[in-house]
């Protein structure tokens, strides 16, 4: 009956191309009854062997115990220096990219959540494993210098032991030039004014009421400029600092943009190509 509820509702619009591939925990009876009837259906359907045990398995092996064997190169820089939507720019130059905080679903700071709730840290790890396996170790993989966490996800320690040790691009613009493009990058997050207000608070145990009593002002008064523009004087470059102090990191470019508007996104991508194509 579970069955035959599925393939008259969820599965009722797919055609006969359509490849299923079914699992259960240990890849045993269930598994294969369903197949089973799908095949009987007339898809072309698989089963995972050993069940999602055995791909769990494979999946840790992947991120925890085997080391990474892909080149990879961080663009870094200030917050505000648009690294995400250079990243998709870069793809479509050709250039291979890895998309954390798309795949974590969270852009990577305590303002960065989304309306969507994040995967799980198992659905994350299985969209990264699936994404590296795309990728040609060949070549260099360009993403995002982030820290060992992208909202509550956790980058595995391979990827992360790779990424302490990668050279990087390191990307450069004005305060002003960088409030503007927040602005216009957070713009879902400013339409949320309650839910913005909350996440400010949270920071009041690390820059004290004071400041953050600053930033609530100006976003009551609709100045969400002067509000990145603060954010960042007052939060985030102090914390990029810091880190950046803590750790040297060998530099492969530093790319310079006065402004930050689509056009010129598009210029520095081409430039960051470059630097890639150089590097390998």
């Amino acid at each position: 009956r579970n069955v035959a509820q599925h393939l008259e509702t969820e599965l009722a619009d797919r055609d006969g191309a359509w490849q299923p591939l079914v699992y259960c925990w240990r890849g045993g009876q269930r598994s294969g009854s369903v197949a089973t009837i799908l095949r009987a259906v007339g898809w072309r359907t698989e089963t995972v062997s050993g069940g999602y045990q055995t791909y769990r398995r494979l999946v840790h092996a992947m991120l925890y115990d085997v080391p990474l064997t892909h080149r990879v190169i961080l663009l870094d820089g200030y917050t505000g220096t648009a690294k995400t939507d250079l990243l998709h720019r870069l793809r479509g130059l050709g250039v291979q990219v890895l998309d954390l905080e798309g795949l974590a679903g969270h852009r990577g700071s305590i303002l960065g959540g989304t309306a969507a709730d994040q995967p799980s840290q198992k659905a994350f790890e299985s969209a990264l494993a699936c994404r590296l396996l795309d990728l040609d170790p060949g070549r260099p993989v360009v993403l995002e210098a982030e820290s060992s966490k992208i909202g509550d996800r956790i980058i595995p320690p391979i990827l992360w032991a790779a990424m302490k040790d990668a050279p990087r691009i390191v990307i450069d613009a004005p305060l002003a030039a960088r409030a503007a493009y927040l602005v216009e990058a957070y713009a879902d997050i400013i339409a949320r004014k309650n839910d913005l207000e909350d996440r400010l608070r949270v920071l009041t145990r690390h820059r004290g009421r004071a400041v953050v009593d600053g930033w609530l002002a100006l976003l009551e008064a609709g100045n969400h400029a002067g509000l990145a523009r603060a954010l960042m004087q007052d939060h985030y470059d102090p914390s990029y600092a810091k880190s950046r102090a803590a750790r040297a990191h060998p530099v492969l470019a530093e790319v310079e943009a006065q402004s930050l508007t689509s056009t010129d996104r598009d210029a520095l991508a081409a430039r960051i190509a470059e630097a890639v194509k150089s590097a390998g």
